[in-house]
């Protein structure tokens, strides 16, 4: 009983990747994972930003005004 040391399966496959996880092109993995978020968010910006639109003009300024397609067409006070 006692201590031989840590015992562990050498041949483990788990989706997080087992014990002592540190996969080879961490560092590449983690920089396309944030380049297709960011692409995906600017691709959602950009349709939003299209299909923006206000029926009743705003009481005050609205930042996305800014960068709006319809702007100019919905608020009177910016033409």
């Amino acid at each position: 009983m006692g201590g031989g040391g840590w015992w562990y399966v050498p041949k483990v496959w788990s989706p997080s990747g087992g014990w002592w996880c540190n996969p080879p092109n961490w560092k590449r993995n983690t920089a396309v994972g944030y380049l297709v978020v960011g692409v995906l968010t600017a691709c959602v910006f950009k349709i939003s930003a299209d299909n923006e639109r206000r029926p009743v003009p705003p009481r005050v300024h609205i930042p996305s005004q800014y960068w709006c397609k319809h702007a100019k067409e919905d608020d009177p006070r910016l033409a």
